[in-house]
């Protein structure tokens, strides 16, 4: 993945209604403002159908708002097997979904397949899953959300032309 010119980039969590709609989002809000946002395809999907069509959860949606970042225009999707070929990174939110991933993806696409927060200049490896949680889970995803996004920036601008 040298000297690309257009990356695409997919976001998964396990329903595709809280961690990777807030990732999708904020990293959309970063890439627009660097003035990358024709250079670098965006995407969420999840590792189950949970939530297909859903927007995302409403304490998500109202988190990232507060801090300027709509997250109106997503709909939780299925990880389909074509995502596979489509994105240059698959960036999973957790280890759980990480071990998903590799395994529907039969290992053939697996030099794609990442964490999120490998990406953050934080300890943390995962990003918790507030779903079940308060307020306050949502705004700690923002947080590690938000650094990882910056860390994942800085590198694709180093693979692109």
């Amino acid at each position: 993945m040298n000297d690309l010119t257009t990356i695409s980039i997919l976001f998964v969590c396990m329903g595709n209604i809280c961690r990777s709609p807030t990732a999708e989002g904020v990293f959309r809000h970063v890439v627009t403002a660097a003035g990358l946002d024709e250079d670098i395809e965006i995407d969420s999907a999840g590792t189950h159908a949970y939530h297909v069509g859903e927007p995302p959860d409403r304490r998500a949606r109202a988190a990232a708002e507060r801090r300027g970042i709509s997250l109106a225009d997503i709909q939780a999707r299925r990880v389909h097997p074509d995502d596979y070929e489509r994105f240059n990174y698959i960036i999973a939110m957790d280890q759980d979904n990480l071990a998903i991933l590799e395994e529907q993806s039969e290992g053939v696409h697996r030099e794609k397949l990442r964490l999120f927060l490998e990406f953050s200049s934080g300890p943390e490896r995962e990003v918790p899953d507030p779903y079940y949680g308060g307020a306050t889970g949502f705004e700690r995803v923002l947080d590690l959300v938000e650094d990882a996004s910056r860390g994942l920036l800085e590198e694709l601008r180093g693979k692109m032309k």
